[in-house]
């Protein structure tokens, strides 16, 4: 009866080894847990490789099924959107249309004057635009890094969703302001505000949406150090 009993525990022991365990039970790993997937939220994303912005405008990768799921389960999104996707110089640059903002061409623009003298007409001539060149863009980002330094999606262009910010950047940081004597040793200098705009985190899409604030480019002033 022994050896009987030792030879049906041998067959059940080979065949356990023989094969894997039922679906749904995996067999367990060495250290008694498995390797998971690991996602950094402060790793920049691929539409961000080889750029030195905390934002993309453009994005292959954008999740796009994703956002749509999950603005169709949160029963607050509606009171969580807003957004105004008209936006131009026209409603937030007084004095100036959208038409004349849109035409300033700055392709002459150095920094500095190009002749012998400091005073050259170089740093003074030029046509109409602001005294510190900068791009605009009333732009619709995709992905951000936030304050946190984590990257997140941004809801947008999903189901007609929108959100818009106006971001100017600087063309030339540091730079001499142009049209301003050389003798006041002045600079253009990046200003950024804060935007709260809906997000969602790819690393733990079980957040839903919600609201994250980001740091963006809002305009280049230029700034005179005391004498």
């Amino acid at each position: 009866m022994a050896m009987r009993m030792i030879s049906v525990l041998a067959c059940v022991a080979a065949a356990t080894a023989s094969h894997p365990p039922p679906y749904g039970h995996p067999a367990p790993h060495y250290g008694g847990y498995q390797q998971q997937h690991y996602c950094d939220p402060t790793a920049a994303p691929a539409c961000a490789a080889n750029s030195s912005l905390t934002y993309c405008l453009e994005d292959a990768e954008y999740p796009a099924y994703e956002i749509k799921a999950a603005i169709s389960q949160d029963h607050l999104f509606a009171k969580k959107y807003a957004d105004i996707g008209t936006q131009s110089a026209d409603d937030l640059v007084d004095g100036l249309s959208a038409e004349q903002e849109s035409a300033f061409d700055y392709g002459y623009y150095t920094g500095s004057s190009k002749g012998d003298s400091p005073y050259d007409v170089t740093h003074w001539a030029g046509p109409a635009g602001y005294i510190c060149p900068s791009d605009v863009a009333y732009a619709q980002p995709r992905r951000a890094q936030n304050v946190a330094g984590e990257w997140r999606v941004i809801v947008n262009d999903v189901h007609y969703y929108t959100q818009t910010a106006r971001l100017e950047t600087c063309l030339h940081p540091d730079a001499a302001c142009r049209a301003l004597a050389p003798c006041y040793k002045s600079k253009c200098t990046q200003k950024y505000i804060y935007h709260r705009m809906l997000s969602y985190d790819p690393c733990d899409p079980y957040k839903g949406l919600f609201i994250d604030i980001y740091r963006l480019p809002a305009a280049c002033s230029c700034h005179v150090p005391a004498l």
